[in-house]
């Protein structure tokens, strides 16, 4: 059990911690720069800590370290090949992380002195370890935004060398492994940092960050009733923080293995980071890098879990030659140029599992009611696939870079009992209030949980719609049309009210005679 108080002062001093580093590379580059420094470098130091954590284990019964074994000419092949086969990777005993630090702190010798470019060296060897192996996907252009011959970082190799050291020293000094941390420090760390800049990346590189309540929302309710999922995806991926999501709402957190897609070079890298860092195995995850509406990379993989929040209402190229994709030739039409919205929710559908397969995605609350092509992608959707099982719409003001209002749309290929009719749920006042960002607590995500999985009318906030409902409604899908949250006001005493008018106004004339009286005596 977290212990939340716990929690938040641990989360509060790691990310105190971290911003003192980023205020080290503030004014040399742009945030979303130097969030790139920080990242790939907590990112190396796990893949070092995770070597030497390795090899301790495989070496204590030979008695030998792993700068021995890798120095023993006998020794040195079967370390590599246990390293590639089970890390995916290589780290030379000379580059890793604890010995770069040394080399700062503690230099033997001027030759021995620390080197930005020993860094650089030392990243290099590391990815092209890779190369050639099953492992190389999952590790190509990691470490691409983490440029250390950049001129930001100083003109010259000892101006680069004074900053970058600063950083790795900086990152050495935060314990990852508290022994009572009330989370994934090492996760944590690298989400804290994504969530400093979302506002700043989302500003220069249209980044979108999913705050972490609603990513459990979208989970839970994905997963609603499943204990372990052959297949994840998420289309539109970002950092993989839904992806990872998922995995915590298994009742065995088991995942066969896990798809994402991503069109920004950048979050593409930090999903696969990101993974790895989760203790996801190299051969257990294919992050894609690619624009999804163009080129689905999935091929015929079909998904047990999907989940999405894909950028809202973007604006896409609706080339005729798209209703020849599988994904969308189904209903006949495209979704308009101004709003892609639908072509995501049809390439999820796609890739849905035929035996159980679920999706949940958060969109603008315009798919629920526009008219045109998306009309009639609603009605193929809710009336000939029957997949749409239930429909939430949630508060205001709960994402990075939005105020909007979003609903969340769950699907099923195997309704189990429910086809006739989907639910619709009215979580529009479930939130915190708060200054910037409105927040979804624990308690609001059980109660909308509760409900979805209960399925019964409550008053005000959930009705399960048969399909002659929605048919009578023109397959408008807008809550307020099922979900009644009008509030009667008390009925108003007239009689009540017509004698405080009357009091008022004889106060109100006594009050001008008594000011006038006043002002008479002061001989105004």
């Amino acid at each position: 059990m977290i212990d939340s108080a716990k929690y938040q002062a641990q989360a509060g001093a790691l990310s105190q911690k971290l911003w003192a580093i980023a205020n080290d590379l503030r004014g040399n580059m742009d945030s979303v720069k130097f969030r790139n420094y920080i990242l790939g470098t907590i990112f190396y130091s796990y893949l070092s800590e995770r070597t030497e954590d390795y090899m301790q284990e495989i070496l204590k019964e030979d008695g030998l370290t792993y700068e021995e074994a890798f120095a023993d000419a006998a020794y040195r092949p079967v370390v590599e090949q246990w390293s590639i086969e089970h890390l995916g990777y290589i780290i030379r005993p000379e580059n890793l992380f604890r010995e770069l630090v040394r080399r700062i702190v503690r230099p033997e010798s001027d030759a021995d002195r620390f080197s930005v470019e020993d860094y650089e060296r030392a990243v290099n060897e590391l990815t092209g370890s890779t190369m050639g192996q099953a492992s190389e996907a999952a590790f190509s252009g990691l470490f691409n935004d983490m440029k250390l011959q950049d001129p930001d970082l100083g003109d010259t190799v000892a101006d680069r060398t004074t900053l970058i050291a600063k950083v790795i020293v900086k990152i050495s000094e935060i314990d990852f492994s508290f022994a009572d941390s009330q989370f994934d420090v090492l996760g944590t760390a690298y989400m804290i940092l994504i969530g400093l800049f979302a506002s700043d990346a989302g500003k220069k590189s249209g980044e979108f960050f999913t705050p972490a309540a609603p990513s459990k929302l979208v989970a839970m309710l994905a997963t609603a009733g499943l204990d372990e999922a052959k297949t994840v995806g998420d289309c539109t991926c970002g950092s993989a923080s839904m992806l990872l999501e998922v995995q915590k709402h298994l009742t065995t957190g088991r995942v066969g293995h896990f798809y994402g897609q991503e069109n920004n070079a950048t979050t593409y890298n930090l999903a696969r980071m990101n993974m790895l860092m989760h203790g996801v195995d190299y051969q257990h995850f294919d992050i894609y890098k690619g624009d999804t509406l163009r080129e689905d990379k999935y091929g015929d993989v079909k998904m047990t879990v999907q989940v999405c929040n894909p950028p809202y209402s973007l604006k896409y190229d609706a080339n005729p030659a798209l209703l020849d994709d599988p994904r969308y030739s189904g209903a006949g039409k495209l979704p308009p140029k101004s709003h892609a919205d639908y072509a995501f929710v049809e390439h999820m559908i796609y890739h849905m599992d035929e035996d159980d397969g679920r999706v949940a995605v958060l969109l603008p609350h315009g798919v629920l009611f526009r008219g045109g092509a998306e009309e009639v992608i609603r009605k193929y959707i809710v009336k000939d696939l029957n997949r749409l099982d239930a429909v939430i719409g949630l508060a205001p003001n709960l994402f990075h870079g939005t105020s909007i209002p979003v609903c969340l749309l769950v699907l099923k290929s195997q309704r189990n009992g429910n086809s006739e009719n989907v639910l619709f749920i009215d979580a529009s006042k479930e939130f915190k209030p708060g200054k910037n960002q409105n927040t979804l607590e624990d308690e609001h995500i059980r109660k909308i949980v509760d409900a979805y999985v209960n399925r019964v009318d409550v008053d005000k906030f959930a009705h399960v719609a048969f399909m002659d409902e929605i048919e009578a409604n023109g397959w408008n899908l807008n809550i307020p049309r099922y979900v009644d949250t009008f509030e009667e006001e008390e009925p108003v005493d007239l009689e009540s009210v017509r004698r405080d008018l009357k009091r008022i106004e004889v106060e109100k004339v006594e009050a001008i005679a008594k000011v006038e009286s006043m002002l008479k005596e002061l001989g105004v």
